[in-house]
């Protein structure tokens, strides 16, 4: 359809159906926030063409803590915070984007070569994920879109993963006929991040944006992971998914990132291997007493979290499919214990005066009273701590943690069953 009968359906709620399936809220709420961008459309760049609705989810890490640079497993999702966009075929061979807040970028799919001057930039990704399409034999062509996003700035939750799989999902809808699939999505979008936007990220952002639910993700090898979806209603918990923003500077972290990965590193080279999946557990028991002399405490203790939160990622997902919550939250619970006195990225030894998240532990256990679980989300250091609510504490929880860390800093969420989409 149209631009035009794409607006009119929206008004009349023809698509109420559909877009709550996807953006996973009321009516009323996925209305308006379609009604918002096609219109946003229609007034910035009245395009002619075929037209159409797309969705981008935030993702959340489940399970499994700086295990994924090491080959291991991760469980992780996407969640009910998502960048939308209207867009529709503009007949040129550019693409035009307008997102709510920022400049209007452009596109030409004439030149799809990579260039440093966009790193780190949306015009990169655009360009980057036009790229990984182009390369798997689809014909391009140019498009106009306007997009507003839900997703966190600054909150673990992707927002880059989230805009790859948005346009790879426009471009595929509009250019591929629907041909490429989560996965292969995904992928493009790690290379556009990768080869395009400057950042060695691994697979798993995108792949919790672009697969959607639960998605626990085998990551031995790492060109083509295992994906195993998780079938659990986390609505039927009784719990909620909370992210709590501490506010914390994420500046001048990059070296303690670094740190965990090079820490890592060192104790699988001690035998001869890149990584420390490629290591049997037993062989690093085994040798404890000479890791301790020639890798440090530091690495030892990092090491054995990467073997027992490898193993949690599993049992967590095997938990929630034989529909065992209570033991998700233990688990969850254990992973981050592990994360503060094993992996030690809850705080940064350069600036021990500021740690944010500590407080947002200790609090949140506080809050919590023995129920629910809470554990670190995502890199650490600073950032965001993640929780498993119960309902009926879940507001007393979010006014507890925002009397400290000011409105707006707990977020309560859901985890999305819808990945990236093509709403209609």
């Amino acid at each position: 359809m149209d631009l035009s009968a794409l607006i009119e359906n929206i008004k009349s709620g023809a698509l109420d159906g559909r877009l709550c399936g996807v953006l996973d809220c009321d009516a009323a709420s996925a209305r308006e926030r379609a009604l918002g961008v096609a219109e946003a459309l229609a007034a910035a760049y009245a395009p002619r063409g075929r037209a159409g609705l797309f969705s981008g989810p935030g993702r959340t890490e489940i399970g499994g803590n700086h295990t994924d640079h090491q080959h291991g497993h991760v469980l992780c999702g996407s969640v009910d915070l998502d960048v939308l966009a209207a867009a529709a075929l503009n007949g040129t061979d550019t693409v035009h984007m307008q997102s709510a807040g920022y400049a209007p970028i452009t596109v030409e799919l004439s030149d799809l070569e990579p260039r440093k001057a966009e790193y780190g930039t949306t015009a990169g990704l655009i360009r980057g994920v036009a790229a990984g399409i182009r390369n798997l034999g689809c014909k391009l062509s140019g498009f106009d879109a306007c997009a507003v996003s839900t997703v966190l700035s600054g909150s673990g939750l992707s927002s880059s993963a989230a805009f790859e799989v948005l346009v790879g999902n426009i471009l595929n809808a509009l250019c591929c006929e629907g041909r490429l699939d989560a996965v292969t999505l995904a992928k493009i979008g790690q290379y556009a991040e990768n080869v395009y936007f400057g950042k060695p990220c691994g697979l798993m952002d995108q792949m919790g944006s672009s697969v959607g639910g639960a998605v626990a993700i085998d990551f031995k090898d790492p060109v083509n992971p295992a994906i195993t979806p998780v079938r659990y209603d986390f609505a039927a918990s009784g719990h909620v998914l909370c992210i709590v923003d501490t506010r914390s500077d994420h500046a001048d972290l990059t070296g303690d990132y670094a740190a965990i990965t090079h820490e890592m590193g060192a104790v699988a080279a001690y035998f001869g291997k890149r990584w420390l999946r490629e290591v049997p557990e037993a062989d690093f028991r085994a040798a404890l007493p000479a890791l301790r002399e020639t890798c440090g405490d530091r690495a030892v203790l990092r090491a054995m979290h990467f073997y027992a939160d490898d193993r949690r990622a599993v049992l967590e997902a095997e938990a929630l499919q034989k529909g065992d919550f209570n033991e998700f939250l233990r688990l969850v619970n254990d992973s981050g214990l592990s994360s503060e006195t094993l992996l030690q990225n809850i705080w940064s030894p350069a600036r021990p005066e500021k740690q944010a998240v500590s407080v947002a532990l200790a609090l949140g256990r506080e809050l919590l009273a023995g129920k629910g679980a809470i554990r670190v989300h995502g890199g650490g250091f600073a950032g965001t701590v993640q929780a498993f609510v119960p309902e009926e504490t879940a507001a007393a929880f979010k006014a507890g943690m925002e009397a400290v860390f000011r409105e707006g800093a707990c977020h309560m969420l859901h985890i999305r069953p819808t990945g990236g989409a093509a709403i209609v």
